[in-house]
C-alpha cells in the first residue's frame, strides 16, 4: 500500500491569473513600457559613447557657454538662454500630458482635447526650435582655421571676446576655383561651398589688426581656451594654418573636436525624430478625441498610452540637456 502523504498547499490546481492584465495593466501599456525600456538602453549607450569621448578629449572639448548663444531675433551673447525655454516649453508639454490624461480618467472630453491641442503646440514648438538651433550650428557665427594637425585656431580680441574673421578679414577680389578631380591626381573632395575667406586673407588680416589673437582649442587649468601672443598667432597661421572653417557638420567644426558635432547631430537628431514621432501621434489621438471615438469606448486609455511615450521623450531630452548643455 502506498503510504505517501500528500501536504496540500492550497496552491494545487493554479496558474497565474493576471489575465491580459498583467500588474493591472492591459497588454497596450505593457508593450509600451516593453518599448520604453529597450528605447531607454539605446540613448543609454548614445549618451555613455558621449561621455567617453569628452573624459577623453577633456582638453579640448568645446565650452557649451560660447556655442549656444544664440537667440532668435537678437543679437548678443546669450548663452544657454533658448535651450533653457526649448526645455521648458517640452517639460510644460508633459505637464499638459499628465492634465489629458487626468481628464481622461474623468470622462471630461472638452478638458482631453485642449490639453491634447497644448501637448502638440508645445511639441511643434520645440522642433521649430530645435530645427533653428541646427541651422544657427551649422552657419557658424565667428569662423575658425584648422591647423595640419586638425585643431582649431580661433580669434578673441586682446579681452578675450570672440572675433568673427569678417571683422578683420578682406576678401580679395580674384576667382577662386574649387578642387575637383580632374585638377589633380591627389584629388581628396572639397566641401561643396568655398570657404568666405583663404588663409592668406586671413593671415594679412591678422597682421594688420594689432587687437587680434588666436586662441587654441585647449583648455587651461583655469577652464579657459589659451590665447595666445602676437607673435605665436601670426606664427600658428602661416605655419599650421591648413584651411578656413565656417559653422559645423559631420567633417569639421569652428567651435572645436568635430566629434563634437557628430555627437551632436547624431543624438539631438535621433531624439527630435522622437518628439517628430510624439508629435504625429499625438495630433492622431487628438483627432480620435475630437471625433469621440476614445467616448465611445468609454475609456481614453490610449491617451494614457501615448502620454507614457511622451514623458519618456520629455525625460531623456533631460539627460540630453545635462550632458551637452550643462555639464
Amino acid at each position: 500500500m502506498d503510504t505517501t502523504t500528500v501536504v496540500s498547499t492550497g496552491t494545487e490546481g493554479k496558474t497565474w491569473g493576471g489575465g491580459n492584465e498583467p500588474l493591472k495593466a492591459s497588454y497596450g501599456k505593457m508593450m509600451m513600457w516593453f518599448f520604453i525600456v529597450s528605447d531607454a538602453l539605446t540613448f543609454s549607450g548614445f549618451l555613455a559613447a558621449y561621455g567617453f569621448s569628452r573624459f577623453k578629449f577633456m582638453d579640448t572639448w568645446p565650452i557649451a557657454d560660447e556655442v549656444f548663444t544664440h537667440v532668435p531675433f537678437f543679437h548678443g551673447n546669450y548663452p544657454m538662454y533658448y535651450v533653457a525655454f526649448m526645455t521648458f516649453v517640452l517639460i510644460m508639454s508633459s505637464v499638459t500630458m499628465v492634465l489629458a490624461v487626468d481628464a481622461g480618467h474623468q470622462m471630461k472630453k472638452a478638458k482631453v482635447t485642449w490639453y491634447m491641442f497644448f501637448t502638440v503646440i508645445g511639441g511643434i514648438i520645440f522642433l521649430g526650435s530645435q530645427a533653428w538651433e541646427w541651422g544657427t550650428f551649422i552657419k557658424g557665427d565667428f569662423g575658425a582655421v584648422q591647423t595640419n594637425g586638425g585643431n582649431i585656431l580661433q580669434f578673441v580680441d586682446t579681452d578675450g571676446q570672440r572675433v568673427a574673421l569678417g571683422d578683420f578679414v578682406v576678401a580679395e577680389h580674384k576667382e577662386r576655383i574649387q578642387d575637383q578631380r580632374k585638377l589633380g591626381i591627389w584629388y581628396t573632395g572639397e566641401s561643396s561651398a568655398l570657404p568666405s575667406y583663404t588663409i592668406e586673407e586671413v593671415l594679412h588680416g591678422l597682421e594688420q589688426n594689432e587687437h587680434v589673437l588666436v586662441r587654441t582649442q585647449t583648455i587651461n587649468k583655469h577652464g579657459h581656451k589659451t590665447v595666445l601672443s602676437r607673435a605665436e598667432s601670426i606664427k600658428q597661421i602661416k605655419d599650421n594654418g591648413k584651411r578656413v572653417v565656417e559653422g559645423a557638420n559631420l567633417e569639421v567644426n569652428e567651435y572645436g573636436s568635430p566629434l563634437f558635432a557628430d555627437f551632436f547631430f547624431f543624438i539631438t537628431g535621433f531624439h527630435g525624430f522622437h518628439v517628430l514621432s510624439g508629435v504625429v501621434i499625438n495630433i492622431i489621438i487628438f483627432f480620435n478625441v475630437i471625433l469621440g471615438t476614445y467616448e465611445r469606448r468609454k475609456n481614453y486609455e490610449m491617451v494614457e498610452k501615448v502620454g507614457l511615450y511622451w514623458h519618456f521623450v520629455d525625460l531623456v531630452w533631460v539627460f540630453v540637456f545635462t550632458f551637452f548643455y550643462l555639464v
